[in-house]
Formats: C-alpha cells, sequence, structure tokens
C-alpha cells in the first residue's frame, strides 16, 4: 500500500477514534426502562355516547397510543391495558411526565374544513349551519365559520416536522394525503381557489381537536377547480421544533376512539434491579477478557492487535448509540452481542487466510515482507466480509423499518455494531498490523506474528480432510430427525408466551418504608415466580408493582405474603388483569419485519451466489430457529421479548456464518479446480473450519460468562444465544452445504475454465 494511503488511512481511524472518545465522554447514554426506569402514566378511557369503553375499544385506542409514543421519540416504551379501560404506559428516562400525559391523552381529532366566512360571535353563541362550526381565526383574530369537514385524519398518510428555512416559515408539519383524500384535497383547494384573493373562502381551515391550527390561503398560482395536486399540504403556526414534533406523532398516529383521562402519574425503578445490571456488566466484561486471552492465545501479535481494535470497537459503538440518541435496552445489547461476534470474525477470518498466504509464499519470502502475505489476506477476505455484513444489515434495517418495541431497539444496535465492525477489522487492525509488521524486531521472529504455522486443526485437516458431503443423505436424516423432535415439543408442550405476549395481572402494592426494588424480587422468585416483573413505584419508592402470568387469587396471597416478610406491612392499591404490552399490531410488524429481512438475504445471496446457495443458507437459518424455539417448548422456558431478541441473533449469526464457508466454495468453483462439487464443499469445510471454531470459541466466552454470571435475567437469553451459536456452526456444515450441492447438483452452474493451482498450498486450496 502506497505511504500516502497509509497516511490517510491513519488519520481517518484516528480521527474517528477521538471523535467516538469525546462523544463517550461528553453524552450521557439513554437507558431503557430495564435499566433506568422512567414514567409510569396510567390512562381511562371514558364512554361516548356512540361507543362504550370496553376492552375492545380500549384496545383500539392503545394501538393508536403506540403510534403516538413511537412518534414522540421514545425507544422501547411499555404499554398495556390494564382491566377493562385502563392504559399503562411506562416511558423510559422521559424528562418532561406531563407534557407526554398531556400529547398521548389528546384525542387528535384532525379534520380539514371549506371556510365560508368570517363571524364576529363566540362559537357557543354563533354555531355555523350545514354542519359546520364557528372556530377562533388564529391569524387575524375574530372567529371563522367552517363548512362541514372535506378531510379527516384517517385520510393522512404521514406527518413529519420540518424546518421551513426557505420561506421563512419555521417549524412546519408536511402532510401526505392518502389516494382518495388527496382526491378530496385537490377539490377543496381548487373550489377555495375560485374565491377573489383577501375573501375568506379562499382560506382552507386545519382543526385539531376543535382548534384551528392553520388557516392558509390558497396561492394565487392555484387554478380555479383544479387545486392542488400531489396529495400533501403544510400546517403552519409558528410551532417550535418540539410542538412540530407532537402535532405530527398526533397527526400521524390518528384520533383516539375514545377520550381518555390521565388516572395516575409516577416515576418507576429499572426491571431488572441494580444487582441484575451489575451481574450482567461483570459477565459482558468476564467473557469479552476471556474471548481477548483466546484470540491472543491462538493468533499471538496479531490477536494482541485485534484484542485492541476489538476495544477501539466497543468505543466506536457506544459512541454510535449515544450519538445517535438510541436506547440501551437488554434486547438492544443483544444487538451488540451479535456485532462483537461479527467483529472477531472478520479478524478471525483474515488471520486464517494469511496463514494460508504465508505458507503459499513460501516461509523465506514471506519473513522477508510479512506484510505482503497479510495484505493479500485482507483482499481476498474481504468479498466474504461485505457478504455477511451486508446481509447482516439488510436484515437490521428492515427491522429498525417496520417493526417498534424491542425488535427497533435491536436493529438499531445491530446495523450500528456492524458497521463500527468493520472499521475496526478493516481498518484499524489493518493498519495496527502494518505497523507491527514493519518492526525489524518482528521479522526476525515470524512465529510471533501468528502467521507462520498454520495451527493444530488446519494441519491435521491437510493430512486427512474430511468426507463429509458423500454422506448427504446422512446429515438430512439427522436434521429431520431433529426438526422433527422441535416440532413435537411444540405442539406437545406447547410454546410458553411470556406475560408481555399474553398479558396477565397486575397488582401494585403500598408499603409503610421505602422499598429495595431487589430483595423485593428476590422475595416473590423465592415464592415461586421467577418470571414477575417487579418494579419500586413512586417518589419516595414506598410502591412496589409486581406484574405476573395469569394467576388466581391464592398465588397473589403467596406473593402478598412474600413481600410482607420482606419489605414489611404492604396493602394492595391496585388489581388489575392486564393485556399484553407486546399487542397484535406489534407483533405482526415484527414477523412483517421478519419475513421481508429473510426475504432480503435471500434475494442478496441469490444476485452475489447463486439461488442455490442462497436457499441453502436460508434454510439452515429456519432450521436454527425451529430447534431454538422447539427446545424452548422442552426446556418450558417463557417466550418473551428477550427470547425474540435472541432468535433474531441467532438469524444473523446462523447466516452469517453460512456465508463464509460458501463464499469459500464459490471461490474454489470459480478457480476452475477439476473436482467433483462435493470434493470442493468438502475442501471448503477444511479451509474455513478453523475460522469456524475459532470465532465460535469467541462467542462461546462472552455467551458462558452471561449464562453463569448474568444472573436469572439474563439466563434464559443466554441459552438461547449459546444453542444458535452451535446450532450454526453444525447446520452450516451438516445442512447448507450438502443441501448446495445437491441443488446444484439438479440446476448445475455450466463448468469454468480450469486454472492452474499455485504451488505451496498445503490444503490443496487454490489461492
Amino acid at each position: 500500500m502506497p505511504p500516502s494511503a497509509v497516511l490517510r488511512r491513519a488519520l481517518l481511524a484516528l480521527a474517528v477514534v477521538a471523535l467516538a472518545l469525546w462523544t463517550a465522554l461528553t453524552t450521557q447514554p439513554r437507558l431503557g426502562l430495564d435499566l433506568r426506569g422512567g414514567t409510569r402514566i396510567v390512562l381511562e378511557t371514558q364512554d361516548t355516547p356512540v361507543l362504550r369503553a370496553d376492552a375492545e375499544a380500549t384496545d383500539r385506542a392503545l394501538e393508536v397510543l403506540r403510534k403516538r409514543v413511537d412518534g414522540l421519540g421514545v425507544a422501547e416504551p411499555s404499554l398495556a391495558r390494564a382491566g377493562e379501560n385502563r392504559i399503562v404506559v411506562e416511558l423510559p428516562g422521559l424528562r418532561d411526565p406531563r407534557e407526554a400525559a398531556e400529547v398521548i391523552g389528546r384525542t387528535a381529532q384532525l379534520t380539514v374544513h371549506a371556510v365560508t366566512g368570517t363571524a364576529a360571535a363566540a362559537p357557543e353563541d354563533r354555531p355555523a349551519a350545514d354542519g359546520g362550526r364557528v372556530l377562533a381565526d388564529p391569524d387575524g383574530g375574530g372567529f371563522l365559520a367552517l363548512a362541514a369537514p372535506a378531510l379527516t385524519g384517517d385520510g393522512v398518510k404521514s406527518a413529519d416536522a420540518v424546518l421551513d428555512t426557505t420561506s421563512g416559515r419555521g417549524w412546519t408539519v408536511d402532510l401526505a394525503f392518502r389516494d382518495g383524500a388527496a382526491a378530496d384535497w385537490a377539490r377543496l383547494t381548487g373550489e377555495a381557489a375560485c374565491a377573489p384573493a383577501g375573501d375568506p373562502a379562499r382560506r382552507v381551515a386545519i382543526v385539531l381537536d376543535d382548534r384551528i391550527v392553520s388557516a392558509p390561503a390558497v396561492q394565487a398560482g392555484v387554478t380555479c377547480g383544479a387545486g392542488i395536486a400531489g396529495g400533501s399540504t403544510q400546517i403552519t403556526g409558528g410551532f417550535s421544533a418540539e410542538e412540530a414534533r407532537d402535532l405530527a406523532a398526533l397527526v400521524e398516529g390518528g384520533a383516539l376512539p375514545l377520550p381518555v383521562t390521565t388516572v395516575e402519574q409516577s416515576t418507576v425503578g429499572p426491571t431488572l434491579g441494580a444487582e441484575a445490571i451489575r451481574a450482567s456488566a461483570l459477565a459482558a466484561v468476564s467473557g469479552l477478557a476471556c474471548t481477548g486471552v483466546f484470540v491472543i492465545a491462538v493468533y499471538r501479535l496479531l490477536g494482541l492487535l485485534a484484542t485492541l481494535a476489538l476495544l477501539l470497537y466497543g468505543l466506536l459503538s457506544y459512541a454510535a448509540v449515544v450519538a445517535l440518541g438510541a436506547t440501551l435496552t437488554l434486547p438492544g445489547l443483544a444487538g451488540f452481542v451479535l456485532a462483537v461476534g461479527i467483529a472477531v470474525d472478520a479478524n478471525v477470518l483474515v488471520f486464517e487466510r494469511a496463514r494460508e498466504e504465508y505458507a503459499a509464499l513460501g516461509r523465506t519470502t514471506a519473513v522477508r515482507d510479512p506484510r505482503r502475505p497479510l495484505a493479500t489476506a485482507f483482499a481476498k477476505a474481504w468479498s466474504a466480509v461485505a457478504d455477511s455484513n451486508i446481509t447482516t444489515l439488510l436484515a437490521a434495517g428492515l427491522l429498525f423499518a417496520f417493526a417498534t418495541g424491542p425488535v427497533k431497539g435491536f436493529g438499531v444496535t445491530l446495523a450500528l455494531g456492524v458497521l463500527a465492525s468493520m472499521i475496526t477489522a478493516m481498518v484499524i487492525t489493518r493498519l495496527l498490523a502494518d505497523a507491527a509488521l514493519a518492526l525489524p524486531a518482528v521479522r526476525r521472529r515470524p512465529a510471533l506474528t501468528g502467521m507462520a504455522g498454520l495451527g493444530r486443526l488446519r494441519t491435521r485437516l491437510a493430512r486427512r480432510a474430511p468426507r463429509l458431503m458423500v454422506h448427504r443423505r446422512r446429515w438430512f436424516t439427522v436434521s429431520t430427525v431433529l426438526l422433527l423432535v422441535a416440532l413435537a415439543g411444540i405442539g406437545v408442550r406447547g410454546v410458553q408466551l411470556g406475560v408481555e405476549f399474553t398479558g396477565g395481572r397486575d397488582v401494585q402494592y403500598a408499603a409503610t418504608r421505602p422499598v429495595d426494588a431487589d430483595a423485593a424480587r428476590a422475595a416473590v422468585a423465592a415464592a415461586g415466580f421467577p418470571d414477575a416483573v417487579v418494579q419500586a413505584t413512586g417518589d419516595g419508592g414506598r410502591d412496589v408493582t409486581v406484574r405476573v402470568g395469569e394467576t388466581d387469587d391464592s398465588a397473589q396471597r403467596r406473593i402478598t405474603e412474600a413481600l410482607t416478610g420482606t419489605v414489611g406491612p404492604v396493602t394492595v392499591e391496585h388489581d388489575d388483569l392486564v393485556g399484553p404490552s407486546l399487542g397484535g399490531e406489534l407483533r405482526t410488524h415484527a414477523l412483517l419485519a421478519l419475513g421481508l429481512a429473510v426475504a432480503a438475504q435471500l434475494a442478496y445471496l441469490s444476485v452475489r451466489f447463486r439461488w442455490t446457495y442462497a436457499a441453502a443458507a436460508v434454510a439452515a437459518m429456519a432450521q436454527d430457529v425451529l430447534l431454538v424455539v422447539g427446545l424452548f417448548a422442552w426446556l418450558g422456558k417463557p417466550v418473551d421479548s428477550v427470547f425474540l431478541a435472541a432468535l433474531l441473533t441467532v438469524v444473523g449469526y446462523s447466516v452469517n456464518d453460512s456465508v463464509v464457508v460458501l463464499d469459500r466454495l464459490r471461490e474454489l468453483r470459480r478457480t476452475g479446480a477439476r473436482l467433483p462439487l462435493a470434493d470442493l464443499a468438502d475442501r471448503a469445510v477444511a479451509q474455513t473450519l478453523p475460522r469456524t471454531v475459532n470465532t465460535g470459541m469467541g462467542a462461546l466466552f462472552v455467551l458462558a460468562a452471561l449464562a453463569v454470571l448474568g444472573g436469572d435475567t439474563l439466563t434464559d437469553f443466554s441459552v438461547a444465544l449459546l444453542a444458535g451459536v452451535v446450532l450454526g456452526m453444525a447446520s452450516t456444515v451438516f445442512t447448507a452445504l450438502p443441501l448446495t450441492v445437491t441443488l446444484e447438483s439438479r440446476a448445475p452452474k455450466p463448468p469454468a475454465r480450469p486454472a492452474k493451482p499455485r504451488a505451496g498450498d498445503p490444503t490443496g486450496a487454490v489461492v
């Protein structure tokens, strides 16, 4: 690499690291409700003359509120119905809960009216004819007489807060109408354009909850009868940035089917507890330390540099999360765990390839300039790194775009982690390695580099390569049996859905003294409810809320007795049945996002490889998902948002692992070796197995530490990921590769022109 290019990369890397360090030191992280706590608002729906506030109507109001909360920028909110007509809203780390309660509780009925004239009387003294109304003019004072609404909020497709710098209007809300509403908007503005300039009838009034928020006049350039086409408009009104965002959230969320009132507002503690958070942090640090020691032991100097780059990866990803204001929660941290594995994987891919190149060049040539095999390794490993990362980014982007709640948070942290891992592995690690390998002391000690030997596993595979593809039917039989066992677990034992999916019971207790939330959690768990969500509530911490699955009165009495024995006398303040916080719409969006993510990965891999390769990789991934779900069914463990995040991690890891091996198979076929495809597949497994084992070991260290040290909160999460990592490694070799060979035999690729293998490759690889 030319010295100028090295200098540019070094300066860029230094600038990125410096910016990340400054961001990490100066920006406070935004923690989710499970790590920090936040605001708890209890809303109560009210009957109307035409609609009763029953459970069905309250559920519809809850989905509208969920859209509004997402529009307010509050990530990872929790919303659930309590009883027939109450909605519990928990907002992590919200600064102004009163304003939030006011915004999310407004009816937000948006209507658009033609202006028929002005009125001097107050609205209550002068009702308008033909179903219209008289409302205060926000611009010139007085009152405007309005016709019946020509448009309602149901016709609004989207609403966005926009800073209008061209016309000097400041913050506005841009509205886009649906197809039918767009035609109504054109007709309304076309009629208004027929009135002369200055006539009130030339104005169009946009009304929100019986208040005109904007009444602009149709511009002179609009043709009478034609109106404004395109189906969009602007709401102006001298809004601040916050007011514009709140209004956009209200309009896009839609109107509440029922009016709501705030009956309770309090501060809640974190759902995980300080002890669980400390245990999780200790587990994460311990696991990463073990991963670093393992990488250094295997790759020596290069491993040490990769570990340093891994620390910088942690800094970059954390800085990106806090800079974007993303919320850190346990499901979001699952994305971080997956990205750690991807960061380790990229380094291992390069280092294993460097060992091949070192052996191919010969000891004398490589020792003379050890940077040469490393540069070739970076160039050849780029394809596999790019493909595996792009498939993961596709999944993360679609999860962010279409999902909500914890699934959305997972997509954010995963995408940021993948981008940070690519920077550290392909830029920072390379710069550090180039600088270290240029030192004379390193060149005199080639064994120190970690490239001089192929490693024990690769050496053994070179002497006796496995013949796995000959037994494809055997592997298909084993996979089928495992899938049948998993499906039997799902059918016989059933999937135990958590409280977030099924709803349950929400009981609020009042204590005589401040409550230690960790002690209360331990007491409830000891009473036989380890999966209960326990939070300290109220400003003084004298209340505690316990949310469990569907329980009878005797179970509730056991919880009360357990709390009394731990925190002192308690009395029941509220005892409500709650609906699922992961509502039907959220689950639908999550499944839609996951389906689109799988389809996008299938399409991308079909373009980059062949449809046979793509189908095999996706089939292996689907097998891994079903096996993990079946395992949890047999173990009787709950399926909740944390398990959902773990399952998404398994999806990403499985596809990532398959892509690496399939990329090597594609490369071997491209060289035109005169070998059957089954033999090339065996060779691809032999050449990538060290990378698979070493990457898997790096991930297993972190997950094992989380399982042992992370406490009850992270046990199920860690078990799901441990199973997913092991199954992901196995499915690549025993499902994806055999299925690829089988599909290719039925849809063969035209043979490539053979190329002469280079001498010196101990595994027979054509490099």
